[in-house]
């Protein structure tokens, strides 16, 4: 070996394979957290009977995910078996829950459980979630809602998304409300606020989203508005001639304007969501599943706290 070369840095140790190097071990550690954090995530959906669980159902499939061929349905249901995209769903009647749970948390140990069943049964299943331990996302509205965070958080072994908006982009709308009116409070003193919602014939309730925008202009100072003054339309002809849906949709829309009308009547502000079928909830479910698991396999500790909603989804940025 000449003089020179022996002063030659060895290719193990020259600064520009040693930066590669660095990059590539970077790389595949990364490639490893990806393929960890995306492998198929066992996904269990209450009710696939329903139309937002069956539509759930089809997203988590259409995601890559896992949809087990189960699903916790009403006593009153009158069939067994639900097609879901191709697969069939066998359906399990309420005091079989906590027996099938049980067995599939045990089979799958990352089982997470989507709930879109009836308002009635919110809280019990909840609580037999989180006497199980088993993570879940709460897609179903009403029931009481302090009494289900409260059990949440109360468990030794449950973590939850609970929302009552699984859209991501009303919930954006939604967050952007509520910031502003701890940005600007008062802004709206002394408005007049009108608020319509329509949905499907079928849904009960009012909108827990119609709810939470409301509570941010009241912040914003508007004229007294109670949750009762929401104006619901839920007869289909309605729907069509006064809010404008498609007939198509008439079974599954959300369409919600909001009105603001100075003291004066000279200025007015309308802020408008309309939204057709059930696919945005779908897929911002499907988020909720993924977000969720990240939390609890996806780093190292778990998850940092029990009850997440859907403003960490989306902070998290996380989203297919």
């Amino acid at each position: 070996m000449s003089a020179a070369a022996a002063h030659l840095p060895h290719p193990l140790q020259s600064p520009r394979h040693n930066a590669a190097l660095r990059r590539s071990m970077r790389k595949k550690a990364s490639i490893r957290r990806a393929a960890m954090i995306t492998s198929a995530v066992p996904v269990l959906v209450n009710s696939c009977a329903g139309k937002m669980g069956h539509a759930v159902g089809e997203a988590v499939l259409e995601s890559g995910n896992t949809l087990l061929p189960y699903s916790v349905a009403g006593p009153d249901v009158g069939v067994d078996v639900v097609n879901c995209a191709g697969q069939p769903i066998q359906l399990v009647p309420p005091e079989e829950a906590v027996s099938l749970i049980t067995r599939l948390k045990e089979e799958h140990p990352e089982l997470i459980v989507v709930d879109y069943t009836v308002p009635a049964i919110v809280n019990a299943n909840a609580d037999m979630y989180c006497s199980l331990g088993v993570p879940f996302v709460m897609g179903t509205t009403g029931g009481d809602r302090d009494a289900l965070k409260a059990a949440v958080t109360a468990s030794e072994a449950t973590h939850a998304v609970v929302a009552p908006q699984m859209g991501k982009q009303v919930v954006a709308f939604q967050a952007m409300m509520q910031r502003m009116s701890e940005m600007f409070p008062g802004a709206f003193n002394d408005y007049t606020l009108s608020v319509v919602e329509s949905h499907q014939k079928t849904k009960v309730d009012t909108s827990g989203t119609a709810k939470a925008i409301v509570e941010s202009f009241r912040a914003l100072g508007v004229q007294p508005f109670d949750d009762d003054d929401i104006e619901l339309v839920r007869n289909p002809n309605d729907s069509v001639d006064r809010m404008g849906v498609p007939e198509t949709y008439l079974d599954g829309h959300a369409y919600h304007t909001y009105r603001l009308t100075s003291p004066d009547g000279t200025v007015a502000f309308e802020f408008q969501h309309n939204v057709n079928g059930r696919a945005i909830y779908a897929q911002g479910t499907v988020d909720a599943v993924l977000f969720l698991h990240r939390q609890l396999y996806g780093k190292p500790g778990g998850a940092t706290q029990k009850l997440y909603d859907m403003i960490d989804v989306l902070e998290a940025g996380v989203m297919r």
